[in-house]
């Protein structure tokens, strides 16, 4: 064991025989703004503060500051926020919006990789189509920043990327900067479903532990021959043969990539848990986690965060055990519970979702407050996607991603007025001139962007 758990400090992989470690590079660039101030708003600032009657800065694209009895400086473009709600902007933490785009065809379906049980050589980014005309419906719901995935028809399904959602031509000019990549793991029925009907493995659930097994000993493998290629020297000419799904697997081991794993039961997740105390990485986060709530003092601990809904469920057998009450009781628990989507429909609506959650923990005798809740769509998501440091919350410095909302925004009333990202708007319910729709749909038949 001592040997396995060793691998996790394993030397970074190079993207050659070296020259580029970052061959996608983001090309987002903020808007420039003027400085902006809400005065009067019932705040909700992601950290666990609220604030009834506030304030909130934001200059060159940073909170300044929030909180009560603020002045305004000169030059500011005031918004008066009385009997409105202010929270840091929506952070989906499980899109597939530009790889599972619409309009809906078979054509322009590039979410699953299904060819083999691990594809991890793929990367949700060069299948993003900029245009899809759901990013802005769900700029519309508040939503300022994505994980966009892989689906999950495989074990190892590819990397993910986090997106701006910010209108823009090509992937780079939304890709988040810096953000640390992800790589999509699936367990349970949809693996099984996908290979064993085709008479491959894995068609059970020991087929799909094992085959986890086999993919990071080569892993391992592979980390240990970059190691020995530094410890000689280094020389180009004598470095081992790149593997773009090694390249992803033992970025895991050396923990620069972060584990999104699609798993819906709880015995299952505690087997993941097993494989990745095994092979020495840590799993940042559970998809779906329907069952959550049986292990959720084992998922606290493990510092694993918890991606589930409220409403959804029973589409499969491993579904079928969900309740509202999951995000709840990982938050008792002291765990990470997040609220996602996994679909352009409830993308849309993710502060509704988590109310449904809020409210059914509450009537279970688990009393989340506002405070608290909006973590679930906000702070959570950026702990689990590794941003946690420059959005999610609403502090001094963090970008300046708002959202103001017309009322609490836990209820089935609430729209969002505005939505600014990094102090730019990007959205205005009242101004069709940040109402923009996707190039793609500009001059089709019946469509009236100006209402």
């Amino acid at each position: 064991m001592g040997l396995v758990f060793a691998l996790s400090s394993a030397t970074p992989v190079p993207s050659a025989a070296q020259p580029v470690t970052n061959p996608f590079p983001s090309t987002y660039r903020p808007t420039v703004s003027a400085p902006l101030a809400i005065t009067g708003a019932h705040i909700l600032t992601g950290t666990g503060a609220e604030f009834v009657r506030g304030t909130i800065l934001v200059r060159d694209g940073r909170v300044e500051q929030v909180g009560e009895a603020i002045a305004v400086p000169e030059g500011y473009v005031r918004i008066d926020g009385s009997g409105k709600w202010v929270t840091p902007g929506i952070i989906d933490a499980h899109s597939h919006l530009g790889v599972g785009p619409a309009p809906s065809t078979p054509s322009h379906q590039d979410t699953n990789e299904a060819v083999s049980p691990n594809t991890a050589e793929v990367w949700a980014e060069h299948s993003v189509w900029p245009q899809d005309p759901q990013f802005r419906l769900a700029r519309a719901g508040g939503v300022t920043t994505l994980l966009v995935l892989p689906g999950s028809s495989n074990l190892i399904n590819g990397r993910s990327v986090t997106l701006k959602n910010v209108p823009a031509t090509t992937t780079q000019e939304m890709k988040f900067p810096e953000a640390p990549y992800g790589l999509k793991l699936a367990c349970g029925e949809n693996p099984k479903r996908t290979y064993g009907s085709r008479g491959r493995s894995p068609a059970t659930r020991m087929g799909v532990a094992a085959g986890f097994r086999r993919a990071w000993i080569d892993a391992a493998a592979y980390a240990r021959q970059w190691d020995k290629w530094k410890q000689d020297g280094a020389d180009p000419a004598a470095a081992p043969k790149r593997d773009l799904a090694l390249d992803s697997l033992a970025g895991v081991l050396n923990g620069e990539i972060l584990v999104q794993q699609h798993c819906y039961r709880a015995d299952e997740m505690a087997t993941m848990i097993d494989i990745a105390q095994e092979f020495g990485f840590r799993i940042r986060a559970f998809h779906h986690a329907s069952e959550a709530y049986k292990i959720a003092p084992l998922l606290a601990a493990e510092d694993i965060c918890v991606a589930t809904w409220a409403s959804s469920w029973g589409s499969k057998m491993e579904a079928l055990d969900a309740i509202e009450e999951n995000a709840p009781i990982i938050q008792r628990a002291g765990g990470c519970a997040i609220i996602h989507s996994d679909d352009g429909l409830l993308g849309q609506r993710l502060n509704q979702e988590a109310g449904i959650a809020m409210t059914a923990g509450r009537i279970a005798g688990i009393d989340t407050s506002r405070a608290e809740a909006i973590k679930w769509i906000t702070a959570n998501p950026a702990k689990a996607m590794g941003i946690a440091d420059r959005t999610g919350t609403l502090e001094p410095g963090r970008m300046g991603d708002v959202v103001l909302w017309s009322a609490d925004p836990f209820s089935v009333y609430a729209l969002a007025e505005k939505v600014w990202i990094d102090g730019a708007l990007v959205w205005d319910r009242a101004d069709p001139r940040y109402q923009q729709p996707s190039d793609f749909l500009l001059g089709q038949p019946g469509q009236d962007f100006t209402r």
